[in-house]
């Protein structure tokens, strides 16, 4: 809400763009390291335990409003710090802060490198990096790719250029029984699918 959409989009993009290769590399490579019938099987129950996991936060999780304010709080007043120290630097003050930057800053906007790290970090680990490995070693891992890097520049989109609004008039909980509605029905297609050798 506070740096150019632009940069933050693909910044946001970039981060989940890497973090799908590498989880679809690691999902390929997988069944090179252990039978193609454990990963089909260790892929059919990570669905299923991810979509009860889902469920579970859903149904009795209270949601994350809290903690969503207090980090707009903080965010609100450390826009407000450094907004305030801008208003009072000049253009030399400027120039000498350009010649500082680290090697990455002087080709990508610090703004671009902020909004990758916290993604990329942020998404390291998660439900959808893990499904994106258990998928990847169960299918064509080009479809993997296209299909991940599709649905997170969908949703990333939408929550850059609508994301306050957006969270609004959407549900925590509509979102997370969707999900684990979803990993559930994956689960059952992986389960009732043959075991390609």
């Amino acid at each position: 809400m506070r740096h150019p959409r632009r940069l933050v989009l693909s910044g946001c993009l970039s981060a989940l763009i890497v973090m799908t290769i590498l989880s679809v590399l690691v999902g390929w490579a997988a069944p090179n390291l252990i039978s193609r019938t454990w990963t089909h099987h260790i892929t059919t129950f990570l669905f299923l335990g991810f979509g009860l996991w889902s469920l579970k936060d859903a149904i009795f999780e209270e949601g994350d409003a809290e903690e969503l304010a207090e980090v707009e709080a903080k965010l609100d007043k450390d826009w407000k710090a450094s907004n305030g120290a801008t208003k009072n630097s000049n253009k030399d003050d400027d120039a000498t802060k350009k010649h500082k930057r680290s090697f990455l800053s002087q080709f990508f906007s610090p703004i671009f490198l902020q909004a990758f790290s916290i993604t990329f970090f942020g998404e390291w680990g998660d439900k959808s990096q893990l499904a994106t490995i258990g998928l990847a070693a169960d299918e064509n891992p080009f479809g993997v790719v296209l299909g991940g890097i599709l649905g997170q520049a969908l949703c990333t989109a939408a929550a850059v250029v609508g994301g306050k609004s957006l969270a609004s008039q959407i549900s925590e909980k509509i979102v997370a029984l969707s999900g684990g509605i979803l990993f559930i029905v994956f689960g059952i297609q992986s389960f009732l699918s043959p075991v390609e050798s």
